[in-house]
């Protein structure tokens, strides 16, 4: 027998090779029937445990991910070639009551760390990092703002090393050429006042041209930033063009970040925390390794007193009940499905489906469906209740586990994610990712051990030990917490030290362009 495979649960039709099969292998799972390949397997990929007639279910994880497209034999490959999705998913909303069933709070087990050191916001809100933010009305102000965050950035931090983080430009590609109401207004709208009071930015200026549909003097009157925040805002037609506002800008800024000059971390409670729970170019390993340890330490957040959020509603179709399941009220249920048959509809209508979502990548590295992918996907969300459902880039509730409707699109849902509050990013990524984000930093999670060889810059951690040396899921989840700690402390992430981030800020477009 030259390769193990993976089952996950009793009842699977299919089990994952843990490594590449050629043709020909005999192969099986422990304790179990030995079968022969009659082709090659890539690693992570599923394997048929038996005989499977057209038509037929297939399950993993012990849910249905798929119905075979044709006859398959013991021991070959199912994917894309033989597996498809279902030909109707029910995702309509459906009411249920409240089940004893729903999970009590994770309980905080003992020796875990309950605070970190940020910085104390007038309002009460914790930042984990302390920026200058130049925030855009409208594209046409873009160019500007970048000029001034690029021109001012270098000299700030050197100056006031430890104190501010940078200089960031939250530029975008609309605020024109839309309607003044409706939700695509109403979304931008949310994200821009968002990242106006992030407990992150410690002090803003607002560019706008001049005679934009999302007009600076009604933008910045609704804010609601805190009072003692520094702010300021100006359009370049009324500064004297685009040198004088770069200029202008530039002067803002550096007497911002003296006034922050003397910021300095204070020690905070972990219910200060509000964390994204994120994945992308995921692959079979995701919802094994590095999916369930972030699902832990979410647990440990939410059991601490902090908040959760789950988002990317695309990527929960088809294992959106083991959601429902742990809602706290059946008007908590109910809003998740209404969003997740919303989603359904306005794939129809764009003239495509849900299972559209899985990339190429995802498909490469073993993900055949939408529904296999969402069954790994969920489980960055571990077991805490449900608590609340909100809207793309709305305040986001606490404490407790929270889901946000946003794309799967990896800068558009953490944009509405940090929008609504979100002061860290946890990220995923099976395939390899170079995802970052200002002003909250993103810490990326390997999850196999080959792509943190691969990639050794660009993730914060290796989750792979859960497959890889035995690693209990429970310890590796316990390490990803201290990380998220260390970094809410002020450690930088991978991203940081490189960089990235100044280009993730992309709020979600909805509604015709005029």
């Amino acid at each position: 027998m030259s390769a193990l495979l993976l089952r996950l649960a009793a009842d699977d039709d299919v089990a994952i090779a843990r490594t590449a099969v050629r043709d020909g292998d005999e192969v099986a799972v422990p304790d179990g029937p030995r079968l022969t390949c009659p082709g090659p397997v890539p690693a992570g990929h599923k394997v048929a445990l038996h005989d499977l007639a057209a038509g037929s279910p297939v399950r993993k994880y012990g849910h249905v991910i798929g119905v075979t497209t044709r006859d398959i034999r013991a021991g070959e490959h199912v994917h894309e070639h033989n597996l498809g999705m279902p030909e109707a998913v029910d995702t309509s909303p459906t009411g249920r009551t409240a089940s004893p069933a729903v999970p009590p709070r994770p309980e905080l087990p003992a020796g875990i760390r309950r605070t970190f050191d940020g910085f104390r916001r007038p309002g009460g809100t914790v930042g984990t990092r302390n920026y200058i933010g130049v925030l855009t009305t409208v594209n046409c102000s873009a160019t500007v703002a970048r000029q001034i965050a690029r021109r001012t950035e270098d000299q700030v931090l050197a100056d006031h090393p430890g104190a501010v983080d940078g200089v960031i430009a939250l530029t975008h590609g609309t605020g024109c050429g839309m309607a003044s109401r409706g939700e695509g207004w109403d979304v931008l709208r949310r994200t821009l006042r968002g990242y106006a009071r992030h407990p992150n930015l410690g002090g803003l200026l607002v560019v706008g041209l001049g005679c934009e549909v999302n007009d600076l003097r009604t933008l910045t009157a609704g804010l609601g930033t805190d009072p003692a925040l520094p702010v300021c805002s100006f359009t370049i037609q009324d500064s004297g063009g685009t040198a004088a506002a770069v200029a202008h800008g530039v002067d803002r800024v550096r007497a911002m970040a003296a006034d922050l000059g003397g910021a300095v971390r204070e020690e905070a409670d972990v219910s200060h925390l509000v964390l994204g729970l994120k994945c992308g170019g995921s692959d079979a390993w995701s919802g094994l390794t590095a999916n369930p340890a972030l699902g832990v330490a979410s647990d440990l957040l939410v059991a601490a007193g902090g908040t959760s959020v789950l988002a990317e509603t695309p990527e929960i179709h088809g294992a959106e009940r083991l959601l429902v399941e742990r809602a706290v009220h059946p008007e908590v249920a109910n809003a998740l499905l209404e969003r997740v048959h919303w989603w359904s509809a306005y794939a129809e209508r764009s003239g495509t489906t849900l299972d559209g979502n899985p990339s190429p990548g995802n498909r490469a590295g073993g993900i055949t469906t939408i529904l296999e992918k969402s069954l790994g996907a969920v489980a960055k969300s571990g077991h805490a209740p449900l608590e609340a459902v909100c809207r793309y880039a709305e305040e986001i509730p606490g404490p407790g586990l929270v889901f946000m409707d946003t794309p799967g699109y990896d800068p558009v849902s953490v944009t509405g994610m940090v929008a609504g509050g979100a002061n860290l990013i946890c990220f995923t990524t099976g395939r390899g990712s170079v995802f970052g984000s200002r002003p909250a930093p993103t810490v990326k999670l390997a999850t196999n051990a080959d792509l943190a060889r691969r990639m050794p810059d660009d993730l914060d951690l290796d989750c792979s030990g859960i497959l890889e040396a035995g690693t209990g899921v429970d310890e590796m989840g316990r390490r990803v917490y201290d990380l998220l700690l260390d970094v809410a402390s002020g450690r930088r992430t991978r991203s940081e030290a490189l960089g990235l981030g100044g280009e993730e800020f992309v709020p979600w477009q909805i509604g015709a362009v005029l």
